[in-house]
């Protein structure tokens, strides 16, 4: 006879045990109030690159660095945000994050000038940055593990919520207010979020933190800071080529370098980077930030198309990106429920053909095309999507110990942010050259230096087509045009990306999962030296 193994013995206090879902509650709070940021001001882009009173007269350059001034505060800081995390206190770090955002939306509110938005947003960026490695990192240490794939699903579902959340409200509030309302929304929501995190949420930290590495947060800072300068620098001026780029981008890279070096060597690491010998976790860390690249991208041109070509209002427009989001909310949940059956590698690799193939649908969309075409299209993209986030995020979150939870959730975070900011700005230029090609030739009326503003982007021609009035009326249909072609050359550009993502997780990533009588527990995460 066999002695029947001992039940695993819980690792979750009793009283954190019982509250987990109120807990798993908040962490989504403080998670939308992130999500909900960027996903709102999709929707206002438009709105702000109109002249005041009515916006603040922003070009596409500075649209494209309101978006990524946030961004690229938000990945330089991700993994330094996530490592003290583990050392002094999640849920210190998220009240922080939490405070500091709170107090950036509320000036970027009241910005008065395209770049003193993109400061303000850059401090969104600092607060962001420590509260969405703290929301995981916490969640993985409320849930035992045989929990934490349900878990991570809401979690995920959460983004869904937001995503669908966000442009509708900001819609409405551009539709009743000024366009900062859409920034000062987020006040009550993280005052809210502070108090529910004071009351149900409890602290967590590695208990074996060993000494911090502050030459090792430098360097990971600095290299991130000034990779992301350069990509987004290089997407605004549509040049990769600039001498400036190219330095900027390299010399981000080769600090980078060092950093490896250097947490090589160190014998009291920021991160250990053999965590990145484990081909399952390098793919699905690859993953993310493909499908990110991918997505990013094309959300940000999805609404010049639905705006300034199809002519909705910015609440109809987040009417429309309800499928996207419906989609996610519906299925990450249950996405748990298909790797079970079928393994990550098949269930993320068709989530990430699916995401090709509707990158592609975009390149068949005219001015004309029926809408419920572009809804199926959004919809199959958040359901690709959900069957993403979901395994990946757990693939992550479980290949490494739980009291380095901070630094996988914040690995996963920076390499989800970096992600979308080179989709915004590689694939943000990829349009802007093949626009400013096509509608040159239609611009010879104009003077040198109109001719330059009015081809930037379709906002910018469509602004002077208004300006001279029925003569201005000729721009309008070659504008549409021009967008719609550079649309399509960049939706196959995101497309071919998602297929590179496909490759990689079909090749890497695990099938099905263990044997269910396998004890969750010895599941061998990816060895950490000490």
């Amino acid at each position: 006879m066999t002695t029947p193994a001992p039940p695993a013995v819980p690792r979750i206090p009793e009283a954190v045990h019982r509250r987990r879902w109120a807990i798993l509650g908040v962490l989504m709070l403080s998670l939308l109030i992130v999500v909900l940021d960027n996903s709102i001001l999709n929707v206002a882009v438009k709105t702000i690159s109109e002249p005041a009173p009515t916006g603040l007269g922003a070009t596409q350059g500075e649209l494209e660095w309101a978006i990524n001034s946030y961004t690229l505060v938000f990945a330089g800081l991700l993994f330094t945000a996530g490592l003290l995390g583990d050392r002094i206190g999640r849920k210190k770090m998220l009240l922080l994050g939490l405070v500091v955002f709170g107090a950036g939306s509320l000036l970027a509110a009241l910005a008065g000038s395209p770049g003193e938005l993109v400061g303000f947003r850059a401090v969104m960026g600092f607060g962001a940055a420590f509260v969405m490695p703290a929301t995981l990192a916490i969640l993985m240490n409320v849930f035992e593990r045989d929990e934490q794939p349900k878990a991570i699903g809401i979690w995920a579902a959460g983004v869904g919520l937001a995503i669908a959340i966000g442009p509708i409200t900001g819609g409405l509030l551009l539709d009743h207010f000024w366009w900062g309302s859409v920034f000062l929304v987020n006040v009550p929501i993280v005052l809210l979020a502070i108090v529910l995190m004071v009351v149900l949420v409890p602290d967590s930290r590695d208990p074996n933190p060993g000494r911090i590495d502050p030459v090792g947060v430098l360097l990971s800072v600095l290299g991130l800071v000034l990779l992301v300068y350069g990509i987004i620098e290089g997407g605004r001026l549509a040049d990769f080529t600039d001498p400036m780029v190219l330095a900027t981008a390299g010399a981000g890279l080769a600090v980078l370098v060092v950093f490896v070096v250097h947490q090589k060597r160190s014998d009291h690491p920021s991160i250990d980077v053999t965590y990145f010998k484990n081909k399952v976790f390098s793919a699905a860390i690859a993953a993310i930030a493909l499908v990110f690249f991918a997505l990013m991208g094309v959300t940000f041109f999805a609404v010049f198309y639905l705006q300034s070509v199809r002519g909705y209002s910015p609440l109809e427009s987040g009417l429309l990106l309800i499928p996207l989001a419906a989609a996610q909310l519906i299925f990450a949940p249950r996405a748990r429920l298909v790797v079970d059956r079928f393994g990550n590698k098949a269930v993320t690799t068709a989530g990430l053909l699916v995401i090709a193939a509707m990158l592609g649908a975009f390149a068949l969309l005219d001015a004309d095309t029926p809408i419920w075409l572009l809804e199926v299209i959004f919809f199959l993209m958040g359901t690709g999507m959900a069957h993403i986030m979901t395994p990946v995020s757990v693939v992550i979150m479980q290949a490494l110990p739980r009291e380095k939870a901070g630094s996988a959730s914040a690995l996963s975070n920076t390499f989800r942010q970096v992600g979308g900011a080179l989709g915004i700005a590689v694939l943000g230029s990829v349009l802007s050259a093949a626009y400013r090609s096509d509608i040159e030739q239609h611009l010879g009326a104009l003077p040198a230096g109109a001719q330059h503003a009015a081809g930037e982007s379709i906002e910018a021609t469509l602004g002077v087509a208004r300006s001279l009035g029925e003569r201005g009326e000729a721009l309008v249909l070659p504008a549409h045009d021009a967008f719609l072609h550079a649309m399509h050359i960049t939706a196959l550009c995101g497309a071919g990306v998602a297929l590179v993502g496909a490759a990689v997780v079909a090749l890497f990533l695990p099938g099905r999962p263990p044997a269910a009588d396998t004890p969750a527990e010895e599941a061998e995460p990816v060895k950490a030296s000490s």
